[in-house]
This record gives C-alpha cells, sequence and structure tokens, in this order.
C-alpha cells in the first residue's frame, strides 16, 4: 500500500511539473517629465485707442488657441507635479492674465487642476497642480486650453509703446 502512494506521489509531481512553466521577466519604467504649449508661434495682443475723448482703452480680446500638453510618470512615492508661468518683463499699468481650463482631449491618469485665474509676474506663478501619473495627448484640443488676457491695472502707469515683446515661460516641476 504505501509503495502504491509513492508512485501515485511520484506520478503527480511529474504531471504538476509539466503543467506550468514560469519566466521571469524585468520591467523598468522610467520617470517622465515632458511639457509643450501648442501650437507653437507668437501670438499678439493689442489695446485698442478709444475714439471719443474721455472714454477708456478697449482691452484685446482673450486669446485661448494655445494648449499645454503633458507627460508625466512620477517616481514611486514621489510628489505630484505642478506648472508654473511667468513672463520676463511687467508692462507698467498693465496685468497679464492666465487661466489654464480643466484638462480635455485624449489623454488620461492623475490629470492636473488649474489654479484659477493668475496674473503674471517676472516671479513663477502656479498654474495648473497634482500632475501624476499622466498624459494629455498632443496638441490643439488636447491638454489644458489657456486663456491669456490682458486688463490696465493703473492708468496712471501707462505709456505708450509698439511691439513689445512679452516671453511666458512654463515650467513643470515637482
Amino acid at each position: 500500500m504505501r509503495l502504491k502512494q509513492c508512485i501515485i506521489g511520484l506520478i503527480l509531481c511529474m504531471i504538476s511539473g509539466t503543467l506550468f512553466s514560469q519566466t521571469l521577466i524585468a520591467v523598468a519604467l522610467p520617470v517622465v517629465t515632458l511639457m509643450d504649449v501648442e501650437p507653437a508661434g507668437t501670438l499678439t495682443l493689442n489695446f485698442t485707442a478709444p475714439t471719443e475723448a474721455g472714454q477708456a482703452l478697449t482691452a484685446p480680446a482673450v486669446n485661448t488657441t494655445k494648449w499645454i500638453n503633458y507627460t508625466s510618470a512620477i517616481a514611486s512615492g514621489g510628489l505630484t507635479r505642478r506648472i508654473t508661468a511667468s513672463i520676463n518683463q511687467v508692462i507698467p499699468g498693465v496685468n497679464i492674465g492666465i487661466q489654464a481650463a480643466t484638462a480635455s482631449g485624449a489623454g488620461g491618469g492623475t490629470l492636473g487642476t488649474s489654479s484659477g485665474l493668475v496674473t503674471l509676474s517676472t516671479t513663477a506663478a502656479t498654474i495648473i497642480t497634482g500632475i501624476g501619473g499622466a498624459y494629455t495627448g498632443n496638441g490643439a484640443n488636447n491638454g489644458h486650453r489657456l486663456t491669456i488676457s490682458l486688463t490696465v491695472n493703473t492708468y496712471a502707469n501707462l505709456s505708450a509703446r509698439a511691439n513689445t515683446p512679452v516671453v511666458i515661460t512654463y515650467t513643470i516641476t515637482e
């Protein structure tokens, strides 16, 4: 009887050894931090002079043609990312505002949250927070639509100028 149990056990071990096999694979996922603004190119925002004495300048229409796209893979236990914006120079008497909309388009993951309307200065200000492992999709109509606006903040500080280039710098960071 004992011999019969050993033979049956041996047969079961042989059968179970041939029913499956294992392979060890190594998986690597790099930390990724990519961001750009689409479409490329400059935009022009010009105030319009009044046609009647005593009237105020007319602010240009807001611009909504730019989109922020990003891809983010954070380290295990790492911090979420944020996007900041700043300008290279302030124009006296004028506020340059920016607002990122809620992410839309072809992306997925833990997409960021808009900080609302931010007045830009030479100091970086956060415009999107809470970016985790995510991608927005590429190009216009993917990611966060940007609304860029100009308003007069102090008439006493205004002075005429033509084609003054202001550079907005966007940075993605932890």
